[in-house]
């Protein structure tokens, strides 16, 4: 086909268009890359701290069974190295150890049951009740509390906002209970030397020919035999084209014709997740030495949830999550306002040295223009069957990829590999 620029355009910079790409080019197909931000990753995003490590401010782990994460980072020379666990973890309510040795822990672990049994069989995993709901069950209040404290660090997410379901099949898709919520041999086993925005620089490095930042795709127009994609600077025609951001950021693109009322309901039905992180980098890890981990869950206060996520070579990094309205809470300070509070909060827990660190980094995800918000794109509450059905199915020439897309690990980096490999296979096999 002459009349084209290019055979496939691919939206967005993500491990998902990244992959795709590659594998595209490796198949001789010429591929543009248009990304709006200005830089790649996606939800993957790394900074240097003033000691000169690499801070994640994005996504962060791999698991143990993320092969393709795996396989991507062998590939280009990118080590991984095991998440800190060695010590006592945390858990506080006003000031006070909470035992799971407890009415609180023997209930947390009931309900924990509950949802094992919701997410292999589908026991009480109803799409028109919201978590919030079912947490309301859970007693005495004290683990309800901690229950929303680590369904909010894995969610991302306000409780009132998913369904049982939703979260039932979040876990299935991760692999089960014990593969989302675990270190060894779970989602949160290691994490990337030079961090995973490292990584996916690294992959656009070898792409770098093709790949255009700062160019937000508005339009997409399918005209029988090709495509014209339009940013606000530029009209490319292809003979294909992939969508791998998210739905909601994807609602932004204006479609000619109007995408068919299946597909619409995947962007109007899907929601971003709120979540601010804070990386906060000190000498050493101070806290190793007085016997702490560095995991925490704080069932009051501003602070949730710490992990250690520091890298060998002896700097301490200390990972912040605040999801929901916690997140939105911080977003009302200033900013110094706001790291004086984290900084607080970390030094009622570990200690006066957590208010002097090196460096300290922070992004509000929700923030973002061009993201909306992390881990991932959830379906509200009784939506969750329309929106499998309309899956990820073409659209005349637009294809449809990202972590969302994967039955496998979605909301993570390996869902949008897996997502990646399989619309790049989609195209090859439609052209």
């Amino acid at each position: 086909m002459s009349d084209v620029d290019v055979d496939v355009v691919v939206v967005g910079a993500g491990y998902a268009g990244l992959v795709a790409a590659r594998n595209l080019l490796d198949s001789g197909l010429t591929v543009r890359v248009l990304e709006a931000a200005g830089r790649v990753g996606g939800r993957a995003m790394t900074v240097t701290s003033a000691a000169g490590t690499a801070v994640d401010l994005g996504g962060q782990w791999i698991g143990h069974d993320h092969v393709r994460m795996r396989a991507l980072a062998e590939e280009f020379g990118v080590s991984l190295f095991p998440t800190h666990t060695d010590g006592k973890t945390l858990i506080r309510h006003r000031g006070r150890d909470v035992s799971l040795f407890s009415a609180t822990g023997v209930a947390v672990g009931a309900a924990f049951m509950r949802l094992a049994a919701a997410e292999r069989f589908g026991l009480g995993a109803r799409d028109d009740q919201t978590l919030a709901t079912w947490l309301e069950k859970v007693e005495p209040r004290r683990a309800r509390r901690l229950l929303e404290v680590v369904m909010g660090e894995v969610t991302a997410t306000d409780p009132e906002l998913i369904s049982v379901r939703a979260v039932a099949e979040g876990i299935r898709s991760a692999g089960g209970l014990r593969e989302m919520f675990g270190v060894e041999g779970g989602a949160q086993e290691a994490l990337l030397t030079g961090g995973a925005g490292g990584l996916a620089e690294a992959i656009a490095a070898e792409l770098a020919p093709v790949i255009r930042l700062d160019q937000p795709v508005v339009a997409i127009a399918r005209d029988g035999g090709c495509v014209l994609v339009k940013t606000p600077d530029t009209e490319t025609y292809a003979r294909r084209v992939i969508v791998t951001t998210a739905p909601p950021a994807a609602k932004a693109i204006v479609h000619r014709p109007a995408l068919p009322e299946s597909r619409e309901l995947v962007q109007r039905d899907t929601f971003m997740g709120t979540v601010y992180k804070a990386v906060i980098v000190y000498d050493t890890p101070f806290w190793r030495a007085d016997g702490y981990s560095g995991e925490l869950f704080a069932l009051d206060g501003p602070v949730p949830s710490a992990f250690d996520v520091s890298p060998p070579g002896g700097r301490g990094h200390l990972c912040v999550l605040v999801p929901g309205q916690g997140a939105r809470d911080l977003d009302a300070l200033t900013e110094e306002a706001r790291r004086a509070a984290v900084l607080a909060e970390l030094a009622r827990h570990f200690g006066e040295p957590a208010r002097h660190p090196m460096s300290f980094h922070e992004k509000s995800w929700h923030q973002d223009e061009y993201v909306l918000g992390g881990y991932m794109a959830w379906p509200r509450p009784g939506s969750l069957e329309s929106i499998r059905k309309a899956g990820a199915q073409p659209v005349g020439r637009v294809h449809w990829a990202g972590t969302e897309t994967s039955s496998r690990y979605s909301g993570y980096f390996e869902g949008a590999a897996l997502s990646g490999e399989r619309v790049a296979e989609e195209v090859l096999a439609a052209l």
